[in-house]
């Protein structure tokens, strides 16, 4: 491990929570542990809103976003950028990986998927959430066909071709591609990363011109971002995002992956109905049991 190079820029951190539930004790600490970071670093705190999703994200969860965040102390920059806001970013950089023959159209349906899949036998291939990779149903489809499926209003997705993506950039993905981490107490490491892991993942998704891989990588370079601090859960998914920046010129931030709160033996969930932020505030907890809730920063 070396020491931790002279920043020539201003450390840039943020903060991007999705407003499709309510936050949670982990969402505090992941905010706090930012904003402790950027403070001894003397750096910026940003506040991202990830609202691409348009099926789950709702307006007072956004809301409520901003009153968690104020309650519990997290103090950010403004104007906040909404990725709702800012979809044409995200097409201009799809639209290059396509120029670059990298995305090709997926019609497939997640039943179609999963047939397929279940003919693939029970050792094919997992991505880093437990979802089977890509069977490849509509790669190399012939370009009338994908005419005549778009004249028709088919649904359709984009996915990255992984093996020509990894083959543009020289590489095997299993550890040519490296990311740099950065600890608490100001050391980097550079470690291979794999985003073959992912297979042929989706980079534009059927109801929204963007994808969480895609938009994240999109807005860390317009903003500035030079420092990921985020839960370990998403580790796995910077072999992905360091791909798509190296594909399209983007500059490469540091990350760092914190630990997971564990409640009950395991992690906290918005999906899980676990006590919200709001919750525990209208309960009569102070931010200072909240400090306390969610342990040291680090």
């Amino acid at each position: 491990m070396t020491t931790c190079r002279e920043i020539m820029t201003t450390p840039v951190f943020r903060f991007a929570p999705s407003p499709n539930g309510e936050l949670h004790l982990g969402h505090a600490y992941s905010a706090l542990l930012n904003q402790e970071l950027a403070h001894r670093m003397g750096g910026r705190v940003l506040l991202r809103i990830e609202d691409i999703d348009v099926t789950r994200t709702r307006e007072t969860y956004v809301a409520q976003i901003f009153e968690d965040l104020d309650w519990i102390g997290f103090h950010y920059e403004r104007p906040v950028r909404r990725q709702s806001a800012h979809m044409a970013d995200y097409r201009l950089a799809a639209d290059r990986l396509r120029d670059m023959g990298l995305l090709y159209p997926c019609f497939a349906s997640r039943t179609g998927i999963a047939a397929a899949v279940v003919a693939k036998g029970a050792d094919w291939p997992r991505d880093p959430d437990g979802q089977p990779h890509y069977p490849g149903l509509c790669r190399g489809m012939p370009e009338t066909e994908v005419r005549r499926r778009r004249a028709a209003g088919e649904p359709i997705a984009w996915r990255i071709d992984m093996g020509a993506a990894l083959a543009r950039l020289g590489v095997t993905g299993r550890g040519d591609l490296t990311a740099t981490c950065f600890d608490l107490d100001g050391g980097e490491t550079r470690i291979a990363v794999d985003a073959a892991l992912w297979g042929d993942a989706v980079i534009v998704r059927k109801e929204t011109p963007t994808s969480y891989h895609l938009s994240v990588v999109v807005d860390d370079a317009l903003q500035g971002v030079t420092h990921v601090v985020r839960g370990r859960d998403l580790e796995a998914a910077t072999g992905l995002h360091r791909l798509l920046q190296a594909l399209l010129g983007l500059p490469e931030p540091r990350y760092h992956h914190h630990r997971l709160l564990i409640v009950n033996g395991r992690k906290l969930a918005k999906s899980l109905s676990d006590e919200s932020l709001r919750a525990l505030r209208e309960n009569g907890v102070s931010p200072a049991d909240v400090q306390a809730l969610i342990g040291p920063l680090g």
